[in-house]
């Protein structure tokens, strides 16, 4: 943590999933959800065919870009269940979208607000870049940034790794030198990646070394800085 030039960044920009919330925690809350739901409807279990399908195949397609980005991650998973298009956009609004929200204030790592209102008051902007549209989570986490941006919007349509949603952010924000910024992200093989092609700084949700107390670590650094 000592070693971020605060001084010279004028930007941060944030991964969502995993990287402004505990994962593990929200996973397991929707398992049991899920578990509640479908074992007195065992009838609808083709509705966790689809989730399944619908989460690997964005995975397998890490990277792709398309004139339609949004529309394309349904196709993919049409392509492995026998349902339509409006079933599958049901479902993964349900269980993928909206339910998870109301658990997000209660996995919200520790610091996290505090950490956003110093940046605030030391003029850094803030951005968040996600792969799922992330406006409705930054609301139940009660967070405001400058500029949200996702992979799925008409003007990125690009899966991490590919760089352009982190590029969008910078010339939507007007920021020239990519050393005054930083992405922070919980996944080196995307975030990191796509940082790395993007030619901004990184840092990683370091879980390992700080525990949930990453972001109370990150807020000391950057209230010990000369901005």
């Amino acid at each position: 943590m000592k070693d971020i030039p605060w001084d010279t960044i004028e930007l941060v920009i944030f991964d969502v999933d995993g990287t402004l919330y505990d994962q593990a925690k929200l996973r397991k809350k929707m398992l049991l959800a899920l578990i509640g739901h479908y074992i007195i409807r065992p009838w609808k279990y083709y509705d966790l065919l689809i989730l399944y399908h619908f989460r690997k195949e964005r995975e397998k397609h890490a990277g792709y870009k398309s004139g339609n980005l949004e529309e394309a991650q349904y196709e993919w998973c049409l392509n492995k269940v026998n349902s339509s298009v409006g079933e599958v956009k049901r479902v993964v609004a349900d269980w993928i979208f909206n339910l998870p929200n109301l658990y997000l204030s209660n996995c919200k790592y520790p610091g996290v607000t505090a950490f956003f209102e110093e940046l605030e008051k030391k003029k850094i902007a803030t951005a968040v870049y996600s792969d799922y549209d992330a406006e409705q989570k930054l609301q139940h986490l009660n967070l405001q940034v400058d500029l949200v941006a996702s992979s799925t919007q008409t003007k990125i349509n690009a899966l991490k790794p590919l760089p352009d949603g982190l590029n969008f952010i910078l010339s939507e924000l007007k920021i020239q030198d990519k050393q005054k910024c930083l992405f922070i992200g919980d996944r080196l093989e995307l975030d990191g990646a796509c940082a790395n092609a993007a030619g901004i700084p990184f840092l990683l949700v370091n879980k390992q070394k700080y525990g949930d107390s990453f972001y109370e670590a990150l807020y000391a650094s950057l209230t010990k800085s000369r901005l």
